[in-house]
């Protein structure tokens, strides 16, 4: 019988070509998480400054700010877990850990986003130079601590978000509503408490690779559920009628079915996990997405036009 030696069992030598390198590199970015940067487009809806092309293009360089800066985040942490990603059954076939990215170019990668991230964050303004570090330093928190933390894993989680929006406010030099303050919060969290109830309900306490997850129980987190989806709709409601027109109440109905529509994803569905993929692949959510921003900016637009009858 022939022996087989080592080097014969092991896996073939992946093969780097300048565009498989550059496609590697592409991936490595996760672009699909850039789609997390739209809250940085609430401010300048809402503040009614769309039709303006200097907020339209500040608005533009905030959102590629913060991808980069993101992008840097992901290189960084997938060069950390390479060796434990190599034992995942799906991680395994990250670009850097599966060698198809270079560890000498993932780093020169790394480097470019930051440089690019925060040239273009200090090319804005101060303050959102200053809110761009932050949001870069809460992920990076987030990624080495607290998301072994329970609750506060999925504050910091949302925290981000709301970084995101007070950003798109500073982009354009207006100022941060306490209104978009808390929406953002209660939607990220709502995101975040139903990400973690559907890894529950997929894997069980014990069946993922999150640690913290056996501290999280099914009623716990219909709980907390409750609360957040409660104190989402509450806010938005009251913002549409404290807000620059009460008319934006005509924009209620899609938050609650997109709200109603996710839950029932998570719960009958499975989905929710992932909540980047389960917004982006499910059009009954991505429909009345669109409806809300076409219709909040219709009822602004013909708000200041003059056009809408004053509600009492």
């Amino acid at each position: 019988m022939n022996s087989v030696t080592p080097d014969q069992t092991a896996a073939p030598e992946v093969r780097h070509t300048p565009v498989s390198v550059a496609i590697a590199a592409f991936k490595q970015l996760r672009p699909k998480q850039w789609a997390k940067n739209v809250f940085l487009l609430a401010a300048i809806v809402f503040s009614r400054k769309f039709l303006e092309l200097d907020a339209v293009i500040n608005v533009a360089v905030g959102i590629f700010s913060f991808s980069m800066l993101a992008s840097s985040g992901y290189i960084l942490n997938d060069y950390l877990d390479r060796k434990a990603d190599q034992k995942h059954p799906k991680k395994k076939f990250r670009p850097i850990a599966s060698g198809a990215l270079p560890i000498p170019v993932a780093w020169g990668l790394m480097a470019f986003c930051l440089v690019a991230g925060f040239a273009s964050a200090y090319s804005l303004n101060l303050p959102f130079l200053g809110i761009a570090t932050v949001y870069l330093l809460t992920t990076q928190s987030y990624s080495y601590y607290f998301k072994h933390k329970v609750i506060l894993d999925v504050m910091f989680l949302a925290s981000g978000f709301v970084w995101r929006a007070v950003a798109g406010a500073l982009a354009i030099g207006v100022g941060v509503s306490p209104w978009l303050f808390l929406c953002t919060a209660f939607v990220a969290l709502f995101l975040g408490f139903n990400k973690r109830r559907a890894e529950l309900l997929r894997l069980g306490a014990k069946g993922g690779t999150r640690k913290n997850l056996e501290e999280y129980s099914a009623g716990m987190l219909e709980q907390f559920q409750a609360i957040v989806t409660g104190c989402t709709v509450l806010c938005y409601s009251l913002y549409t009628v404290q807000g620059p027109t009460p008319w934006l109440t005509l924009t209620i109905p899609f938050v609650l079915y997109g709200i109603f529509r996710y839950i029932y994803l998570v719960e009958s569905k499975g989905e929710g996990d992932a909540p980047d993929e389960t917004l982006l692949q499910d059009w009954p959510i991505l429909l009345p997405v669109a409806l809300h921003g076409l219709t909040a900016v219709f009822v602004l637009l013909a708000f200041d036009m003059g056009w809408l009858p004053e509600l009492m």
